[in-house]
């Protein structure tokens, strides 16, 4: 079955609307490159549209009532938000969930150092990568350090106008013989990606009794700019990401080249799908963004924790609807839509592709309705039934969309946070928008296929 192109029907108006929708959306993922930047800038919005810290609920004790909107903040990382529906939560809730992670380099917790006259930091490399990917690109540093006082420095570097920026060197062409003949996997060692950041050595009194000079120059910079230590990195979560803003791509302007498409180009969406519900829903509406997706969705902020279990309880609890089986109900009868991408066939790399069962760029999101790696190994694998309710909301909905599979049986393979959801009894699928360079430094994605992602997340929270 051929999925039409959306482009082929939108009217003038229509497609100014989509190319204004993916500009505000170029404007977040510019600015927006870490979980932390992506959580705070929603928080920010979403108080502006009404929504209130849990927190503030559960110390006033204000009671929630249907068409109240709430948000819990999971350590700046992660987020949930609720509009409360007209029917009781243990009827289930209508959930987007997506994560705000994606594939970079992360700072070692020692890792400056110094060798031949030039000032280097160690990483380790965070999520699923090709590593050859992100050496001789112009790369920026973006976190936070938390000082012994409790104070958090916020760090930028390399992203604002007039900044220097950072980069891993790579091997000459005229010495890499050696290096041409390794598999892959193994032409840049994980151990190697390290960034050069200084070459000038200390001056004055001070470099008598130095041991690296130019690591201790660095050393002061950060001193005098930011009022950190070298020790203080011990407490730091500094990530490497690619310097630069996200730019439209292609003559025609109808994509977008950007780092961290995955899974910001879905989270976006989700979120713009929450603030645009001005009328009460039947059933509870649920954002949810989630950190620690690109490695198995640990920790404290991943969806493997119990931070939106609780804090569904800690809704219904304000909404006077809390028990325990009332919970269990809540979860088990909710629907879910897991937001994650999917990858676009790529006319370059068509042998990895089964051309009928493939994403393509213009036809709308995507779903799948199952991901894992070759024999379905851990896939959610949705419901027949589940899909077919699908159908009818996004054609109710003039929801372009499409269906897919995660490349050809025995290729290779990819997981989201949808079977973890699914554990909870609920109804799930993987849906999305198709990307074409996922996990490289910078992807690229059809700005068609974002906007129908956000009408497609629309109509399912009014389903």
């Amino acid at each position: 079955m051929e999925r039409e192109v959306a482009w082929n029907h939108y009217s003038e108006e229509e497609k100014k609307k989509v190319f204004e929708f993916a500009e505000e959306y170029r404007k977040f993922i510019s600015a927006c490159k870490t979980e932390r930047e992506c959580v705070r800038t929603f928080v920010e919005r979403a108080e502006a549209a009404g929504y209130l810290d849990i927190k503030k609920v559960i110390a006033e004790g204000i009671k929630l009532e249907s068409g109240a909107r709430v948000y819990a903040d999971n350590n700046g990382k992660a987020l949930a938000m609720f509009i409360v529906g007209k029917k009781p939560m243990e009827e289930g809730m209508r959930i987007l969930g997506a994560h705000v992670d994606s594939p970079r380099m992360d700072l070692k917790q020692n890792p400056f150092y110094e060798d031949t006259g030039l000032a280097m930091l160690d990483t380790h490399y965070y999520g699923g990568v090709k590593k050859y990917q992100w050496v001789t690109l112009p790369l920026a540093l973006h976190g936070v350090v938390a000082k012994k006082d409790g104070s958090v420095v916020e760090v930028n570097i390399g992203d604002k106008p007039g900044d220097p920026v950072f980069g891993v060197s790579d091997l000459l062409i005229h010495l890499a013989g050696e290096q041409m003949e390794k598999k892959a996997a193994k032409v840049i060692e994980g151990e190697n990606l390290d960034l050069l950041i200084g070459s000038i050595p200390l001056a004055g009194e001070e470099k008598e009794n130095a041991k690296d000079t130019v690591k201790e120059n660095i050393l002061g910079i950060l001193k005098e700019e930011y009022e950190i230590e070298e020790e203080d990195f011990l407490s730091a979560e500094i990530e490497v990401v690619p310097a630069g803003e996200a730019r439209d791509y292609g003559l025609d302007r109808s994509m977008i080249m950007g780092y961290g498409h995955d899974d910001r180009v879905c989270a976006y969406p989700s979120f713009e799908a929450m603030l645009a519900k001005n009328e009460t829903p039947e059933y509870t509406s649920v954002c949810l963004l989630v950190d620690k997706e690109e490695i198995g969705s640990v920790g404290a902020t991943g969806m493997q924790s119990r931070f939106f279990e609780n804090m569904t309880a800690e809704v219904m609890a304000a909404a006077g609807q809390y028990t325990e089986l009332a919970l269990r109900r809540a979860l088990q009868n909710s629907h879910v839509l897991s937001s994650d991408v999917s990858a676009a066939f790529d006319p370059n790399y068509p042998s990895v592709m089964d051309k009928k069962n493939a994403a393509y760029f213009g036809k709308g999101m995507v779903f799948n309705k199952y991901t894992g790696s070759r024999g379905k190994s851990g896939s959610n694998d949705a419901s027949a039934e589940y899909v077919g309710k699908l159908r009818a909301v996004m054609d109710d909905g003039n929801v372009f969309y499409q269906t897919a599979e995660l490349g050809k049986v025995d290729q290779g393979g990819g997981g989201t946070i949808a079977y973890i959801l699914a554990n909870y009894g609920m109804q799930v699928i993987d849906s999305g928008v198709a990307v074409l360079n996922m996990h490289a430094p910078w992807e690229i994605i059809s700005k068609a296929d974002l906007y129908e992602a956000y009408k497609g997340y629309v109509a399912f929270l009014a389903s």
